[in-house]
């Protein structure tokens, strides 16, 4: 086979990376020898890579300055509608090869750090991870920042500046052990703080009712200090901004308080104050009422309300002399939208700020606010979904207690007039949930305070109007929406698969990375046979790349040309990882019975983190881990058949597995995946997808063909219709031996011979109480993995199917997703105009 190209031999011949021309290259040389010098303060006789790296760092830093400012100067004279998108993660990953990519750099500074004598993706290693969310959610948001700057949209992250994001995940022999992120230790040089736009966040208090209107008294005050991060948009000359804010005690925390000699133990305690934004809740898919979490959901949205109202005043409207005081257009101007219901504060925080503050009367200020809001809704789980205690509620936030209490008597005014005497309906349909504790019901706050509710794939949309909020799509058939998730082509085909995305753009040209449907084009090459080899030769490169990765990193060989099948996602049982196990443990067990078999070689590799509390999730995890040791040291298998777990998975992870990948793993029972994502990175870098009908597969097998999908399974009809009758596992576990064998095996100890009853529990859950219906699926399942492995056999035939993916994968960029909120949401025209660079005359 002949040797690959090496990233940087590739660089040079690719057109997608920006030309590196020689005063661009000689310039970028000057001002990191600039930064060195000035602003890390070394020579090159003592600077280490990291110095380097912050080098080259600020001086790609400085091409997003201009354009920054410029774009916000832009925003203030042309005065659009601007959108903020609210949410408690933003998953972002690195920055440097993005802002690289977005702004054309990456050959030239490819070019300047070598004739510096240095290797960029040995200084782009160095780069941590901005870690702040927990998967799909965080990383969405993320995409959407990419899309909405790109699109040339006013907009606007808002999140919290977590010192700690999501830990890192460490393998001890088989178990999950968390690690703190220590993401900031080094600094942070894409963050600028803005300590002038400081705000106070007010927590506990009483209500006072006065002459001239409800007043919230005898506060604890928090202070809010924003970090501004640059979201550069491809190409277009346009830089947003993400705000995430930081707690900070004020001067005189605790010190107000007559406390004699207190004072050390005062300064110490400003700790309590500012462990607000000290960490990330490493939950996904997973309701914990802790007090310190509510309290991040209204630090957030306390201080982003604040915010959004300080720039709606400020703004000036074609004339230099006035500021707008009648707040009556806020929703003209204004877009905000709730990711999940972690930022449903903003609708009684609004209403506070439009009542108590500007005065506003209450009917008017209902009606500002919810043509303002708008409502994301990510998952149906009821473990998940936010449901907080009202005494909770009662002793943090006193005032907003109320206004929810009188959002609600309104509400239920409205559904008695139209249901006169339906009781259930009214108790169903309360904001108030009654109860041994009564809990306040965050997704019913938000349908009710908000104009546009929407799930993020068709399936997950028409689930939550037929169930889970059937009541209120009855009442208001007009709010419900569907906004099927995408990718930002920019991250994840252009910047993590250079290869791919240029033997796109030879046959049809550079204008699908702003316009991912013209991927369609590719139809007319599914049986050109040069661009079939090309596109088999970049996989297999990318494979050879990331085998290189692991054994370097990991100390694991595993075979190049063996097919790689990955299942990279959070641990859940909904996600169904068992599943998985299954196969793997029906396959081991197969090689072995007939060794002399022509068996499809696999690598399969599984990896994701388990929240730290969940312990079914950490045993599977040990399963996973177990079932490699005896496969991966069974000499009778061979390279046949390898298992890995893959450890700390994350954003600059997947950002390497997901090209190497053959196959894609989406196997959550029908119904329970709202959409993923990582199924559509996959499908657009070239691997097949193994999955059920559930969440965004059933319309990427509607893009694609359902014929270029393994698609097996249940149907969200097969699983109601099991519920009906009762899912009785034991019975599948009576009639399909290889499923009974590979079960017992589990139960008995053959995979934990040291502990025999170590997954006893796990057995006894998939046995007699698996919400998720493992078994239910296994025989559908081994069958298509059988058709699977049989197509890999022919590797002409396999990428042809791979090439009708990636034609078919145009409707999942978060620029189609994003173009649609922006028109049926938030009243806004997307662009692909640039503005002016900076350089240019205004």
């Amino acid at each position: 086979m002949a040797k690959p190209l090496t990233d940087q031999d590739r660089r040079k011949q690719i057109s997608v990376r920006g030309l590196a021309g020689v005063e661009n290259v000689a310039d970028l040389k000057t001002n990191f020898n600039r930064h060195l010098h000035f602003t890390l303060v070394k020579d090159r006789n003592v600077a280490t890579k990291r110095d380097y790296y912050f080098a080259l760092a600020n001086t790609v830093r400085d091409h997003l300055v201009g354009r920054w400012i410029r774009t916000q100067q832009h925003y203030y004279e042309k005065d659009p509608k601007r959108v903020y998108y609210l949410s408690l993660e933003f998953y972002m990953g690195r920055t440097l090869q993005n802002t690289m990519v977005n702004l054309a750099l990456e050959n030239a500074c490819d070019e300047a750090t070598y004739q510096l004598g240095l290797d960029m993706e040995e200084l782009q290693d160095i780069e941590e991870d901005a870690g702040l969310g927990n998967g799909g959610l965080g990383r969405l948001a993320a995409c959407f920042l990419d899309s909405m700057a790109s699109l040339g949209l006013a907009a606007y992250g808002y999140g919290i500046r977590y010192e700690f994001g999501i830990f890192n995940q460490k393998i001890v022999s088989g178990w999950q052990v968390e690690e703190a992120d220590d993401w900031l230790r080094y600094g942070n040089p894409w963050e600028k703080a803005r300590p002038e736009y400081m705000r106070p966040v007010h927590f506990y208090g009483r209500v006072e009712h006065t002459a001239d209107g409800v007043k919230w008294v005898d506060t604890q005050v928090v202070l809010a200090l924003p970090y501004d991060t640059p979201v550069p948009g491809y190409r277009n000359n346009i830089v947003n901004t993400m705000r995430l804010w930081s707690a900070k005690a004020p001067c005189d925390f605790n010190l107000k308080d007559f406390n004699v000699g207190g004072y050390i133990q005062a300064v110490l305690d400003r700790n309590l104050a500012e462990n607000i934004s000290r960490v990330l809740y490493p939950n996904d898919n997973f309701f914990e009422g802790k007090e310190l979490r509510l309290k991040q959901e209204y630090f957030v949205v306390a201080a982003t309300l604040q915010d959004i109202i300080r720039r709606f005043k400020a703004s000036k409207f074609g004339s230099t002399e006035f500021v707008r005081l009648d707040l009556s257009t806020l929703p003209d101007k204004v877009a905000i939208q709730l990711n999940d219901t972690h930022p449903a504060l903003a609708i009684p925080e609004l209403m506070r700020l439009l009542v108590d503050i500007e005065k506003v009367p209450w009917e008017k200020a209902w009606d500002i606010v919810i043509r303002t809001c708008a409502y994301t809704n990510h998952t149906v789980l009821p473990e998940a979904l936010e449901r907080w205690p009202v005494d909770l509620f009662q002793n943090l936030l006193p005032r907003h207690l109320d206004i929810i209490y009188e959002i609600n008597r309104r509400h239920l005014e409205r559904i008695s007039k139209l249901y006169p005497g339906d009781t259930d309906r009214i108790c169903r349909m309360s904001l108030i949930e009654e109860g041994d504790v009564k809990k306040i019901n965050m997704a019913h706050l938000c349908i009710v305070g908000s104009h546009a509710v929407n799930g993020v794939a068709r399936i997950h949309s028409d689930i939550i109007k037929n169930t889970v909020f059937k009541d209120f799509y009855e009442v208001d058939p007009q709010k419900f929406q569907n906004k099927t998730n995408g990718i930002t082509p920019r991250r994840w085909l252009v910047m993590c698969n250079p290869g791919l995305a240029e033997v796109i753009a030879e046959k049809i040209g550079e204008d699908y990375i702003r316009d991912l449907d013209q991927l369609k084009k590719l139809l007319d090459f599914v049986n050109d046979d040069a661009f079939i080899r090309d596109v088999a030769k970049i996989k297999q490169e990318n494979k050879m790349k990331f085998a290189a990765h692991l054994e370097a990193h990991y100390k694991v060989k595993i075979n190049p040309s063996s097919m790689f099948d990955v299942q990279v996602k959070r641990i859940h049982e909904y996600k169904r990882q068992l599943l998985n196990c299954l196969h793997i443990i029906t396959l081991y067990n197969r090689i072995k019975n007939e060794p002399n078999k022509q068996w499809t070689p696999r690598t399969i590799m599984i990896g994701g983190k388990a929240a730290p509390g969940y312990h079914t999730a950490k045993m599977i995890i040990k399963l996973i881990t177990s079932i490699g040791d005896i496969v991966n040291n069974d000499p009778v298998v061979g390279d046949r058949l390898k298992v890995i777990f893959l450890e700390n998975y994350r954003v600059t992870l997947a950002e390497k597995i997901i090209p190497a990948a053959d196959l894609s793993e989406q196997i959550s029972t029908a119904g329970t995946e709202a959409s993923g994502t990582g199924n559509m990175k996959f499908m657009l870098n070239g691997a097949l997808t193994i999955g059920t009908m559930d969440g965004a597969n059933v319309e990427m097998a509607e893009e694609a063909g359902e014929e270029n999908l393994f698609i097996f399974g249940m149907r969200v009809h097969d699983v109601e219709a099991l519920d009906k009758k009762g899912y009785d596992a034991v019975s599948y576990y009576n009639r399909v031996p290889e499923l009974k064998q590979a079960v017992d095996q589990i139960a008995g100890g053959f995979f934990s011979p040291s502990q025999p009853g170590l997954f006893k529990d796990l057995v006894n859950m998939l046995m007699h109480h698996d919400r998720f219906k493992v078994f239910a699926d296994y025989e559908d399942y081994i069958r298509c993995q059988e058709r699977v492995s049989a197509l890999y056999k022919n590797p002409k035939e396999w990428t042809k199917m791979v090439i009708h993916n990636i034609a078919g994968c145009g409707k999942f960029s978060s620029d189609r997703t994003i173009s649609e909120y922006a028109r049926e949401i938030w009243g806004m025209e997307p662009s692909l105009e640039k503005i002016a660079a900076p350089d240019a005359p205004r």
